[in-house]
Order: structure tokens, then C-alpha cells, then sequence
């Protein structure tokens, strides 16, 4: 019910002509217009054409609305997609220079500054952007490339999981998977960061170990459920600023063909059993806390339990099934080199490294 806050929450932030941001799907199945009567106003603009997989020249014509409209705040409705997506409009009408100019792996980050108020409502529980610092954005080089920054943080979060009752069961799936991912990965990320690390152990827990996730995908009805998911989510997120990896190098790699319109939970839940049998032995502390947060026995095999709850709730097992194939691993493994996931390994990964796991995960 948290979504009632919103009027007041847009109130304080200053925003009286809203710009949303949202997709197709949100606005066919109405929540779009419950966002919009929880807004008690008006929106000075509407964008609803938001595609998987942001891409800035969709970025680059929502500005231009929102300029033309006079906007003076952004709402963004629905999962990581919107959510990244308003964060690259903000970014773009208060900062003169092309999107590739504040890429992380190049050192943007200091040369981002504010941008106009953003109010970020979850509709998916999965990517956790609602509380981060980034956002994934398909440039037109063709790079899926990570933009990082406390300024890109939404103002306010109105995560109400209401909003996600009644997902359908292979969405609810996929980004659950997601989420277990940003846990797991931020977990193994080499830095050091306890709280964030602790965040993510108790993301893995909730989702797996306590099986909130497998109750989700099993019943989209089930209140307690969807409230345990979105919390797992925003966890996922508050444990990523420590780092991810190679998991999400690969996903980010293949989920730049946009031709292909793959899933991100589903190219990460693909990819993690493979990923972690790679970093196997060079986090072995780690790995024994996880088999723990996740309910295993001692001992147990990480990746074949992340493979088994893969099959239980419906994720397909190899990525020939998402329609990727050999022709496609150079350009993954080169472009999984660049991004900045990839520096966030427990163990170092080569160029064949990569292309070994691809070759596997493809089935």
C-alpha cells in the first residue's frame, strides 16, 4: 500500500509537473493508472515505450519530451529497464555531453552531478535500481555499458509490493534470480565491505534459504511472499555497491543484442552455476557461509544447488534455449572483458576463461 505515498513524496521533492517513465506492459495491464491517481496530478508527460535492455536513443528522445513538456521531476514505474532508463533521462537533461562520456569503466563518475528529482517505483523484484547508484544503458557504440553514481540514487523509493501480485511466473522467476545473483555475486566481489556483504548473506537467505522465492514463482497471490521478494531485491542492490561479477559481465555482454531481446535474470541465472564452479576453492570461506544462508548441507555443491533451483521454478537450463549460439561468443567474451563487472572476480578470468563458461552454459 506504500504507493498512496506518492502524492506527498512528490510533494516534498519539490516536483509539480512529473515526467513517468514506464513500458508497454505496465501501462496494458493498469498500473500506470493507478500510478498516475496515487500522483494526484496530472503528469506533465508521459514515456510508456520503454524496451528490455535500455537503449540511449530511446533516452535521448524521452528528454527530448520531457524538455518540451516543461517537467520538473521524473517517476519511474516498473522494472530495472524504466528505472535505468529515467536515470539516463535525467542524466541527459541536466548534462550536456553524450551518455558514453560518464561510463564508469572510463571514470564518468566524477564528472556526474545532480540530476532533477527521481522518484523510482519497483513493479519486478529483481534489480534492486530503486536503491542504487547505477544504471545499465545499451549506448549507441553498441556497448551495454554501467553508469555509476551516488547522484543517479533516486530521491525516494516507494517499494510497495501490491505491485507485483499477480506477476506471472516466469517474470516472477527471472527476476527473482536476478536478485539471488546481486547477493551472491556482491558476496564474492573481492573488496572489502562487511555491512554490504552481510546485506547480500541476508538476501540469499530470504530469497533462498527461507524460500520466499520458490513461494513467489509458485503463488503470484501469495502477499508474504511478493513483501519477502521485493525486500530481497532492494537487499541485492544495497550489497552491489561492493562489486559484482563475472556473471554479470556475461549477461550485460549478451544482453546487448538487442535483436535477441534476452531477459537479464534469466541470462544471470543461466550463467551463475557455471560461474561459480570457475571461482570454486578461491573464496572457500565465502562459499561455506552461502551453502549456509542458502539452507544446504555442509559440503554441498553451490552450482548444482543453483541449478536445481533453476529447474524448480521454471528457468531454462542452457542459453541455446534463449536463442544464442556459437556465433554470438566472440562478441560476449569480448565485450564481457570491458565491463565493469568483470573487474569485480574473486579470481581472475581470462578471455578463454569466459569463452569456456559460455561454451558450457550454451547446452
Amino acid at each position: 500500500g506504500a504507493l498512496k505515498q506518492l502524492a506527498n513524496v512528490s510533494k516534498n521533492l519539490g516536483i509539480t509537473r512529473p515526467f513517468i517513465v514506464t513500458d508497454p506492459g505496465i501501462k496494458a495491464v493498469g498500473i500506470l493508472a493507478k500510478v498516475e491517481d496515487a500522483l494526484g496530478m496530472a503528469p506533465a508527460g508521459v514515456f510508456a515505450d520503454t524496451v528490455p535492455n535500455p537503449l540511449e536513443s530511446q533516452a535521448k528522445l524521452a528528454a527530448a519530451m520531457y524538455r518540451e513538456c516543461g517537467a520538473d521531476g521524473l517517476i519511474a514505474v516498473g522494472g530495472g529497464s524504466s528505472m535505468d532508463h529515467a536515470k539516463a533521462i535525467g542524466l541527459l537533461v541536466s548534462h550536456d555531453q553524450p551518455l558514453e562520456t560518464y561510463a564508469a569503466i572510463t571514470g564518468g563518475a566524477k564528472k556526474i552531478g545532480k540530476i532533477p528529482p527521481l522518484v523510482a517505483i519497483p513493479t519486478t523484484a529483481g534489480t534492486g535500481s530503486e536503491v542504487s547508484v547505477g544504471s545499465v544503458i545499451t549506448l549507441e557504440n553498441g556497448r551495454k555499458e554501467t553508469i555509476v553514481s551516488p547522484n543517479l540514487i533516486p530521491a525516494t523509493a516507494i517499494c510497495d509490493p501490491d505491485l507485483t501480485l499477480g506477476l506471472p511466473a516466469g517474470l516472477t522467476a527471472a527476476t527473482g534470480m536476478d536478485a539471488v545473483t546481486h547477493c551472491i555475486e556482491a558476496v564474492l566481489a573481492p573488496s572489502i565491505n562487511p555491512p554490504a556483504e552481510g546485506i547480500g548473506y541476508e538476501g540469499v537467505y530470504r530469497a533462498v534459504g527461507n524460500g520466499w522465492l520458490k513461494k513467489a514463482v509458485k503463488d503470484g497471490a501469495d502477499a508474504d511472499a511478493r513483501w519477502n521478494m521485493m525486500m530481497a531485491s532492494y537487499e541485492g542492490a544495497l550489497a552491489f555497491v561492493k562489486g559484482l561479477g563475472g556473471v554479470h559481465a556475461l549477461s550485460h555482454a549478451a544482453g546487448r543484442l538487442h535483436d535477441k531481446k534476452l531477459h537479464h535474470g534469466t541470462l544471470n541465472a543461466v550463467f551463475l552455476p557455471h560461474i561459480l564452479r570457475f571461482h570454486a576453492g578461491a573464496a572457500d570461506e565465502k562459499y561455506a557461509r552461502l551453502r549456509q544462508a542458502m539452507g544446504l548441507k555442509p559440503g554441498a555443491d553451490l552450482a548444482d544447488a543453483i541449478e536445481a533451483l533453476n529447474e524448480d521454478i521454471g528457468i531454462p537450463k542452457a542459453l541455446k534455449t534463449l536463442g544464442l549460439g556459437m556465433e554470438d561468443a566472440q562478441g560476449v567474451v569480448d565485450y564481457a572483458l570491458k565491463d565493469l563487472a568483470h573487474f569485480g572476480n574473486p579470481k581472475p578470468m581470462s578471455a578463454d576463461d569466459y569463452a569456456k563458461v559460455y561454451e558450457t552454459a550454451l547446452g
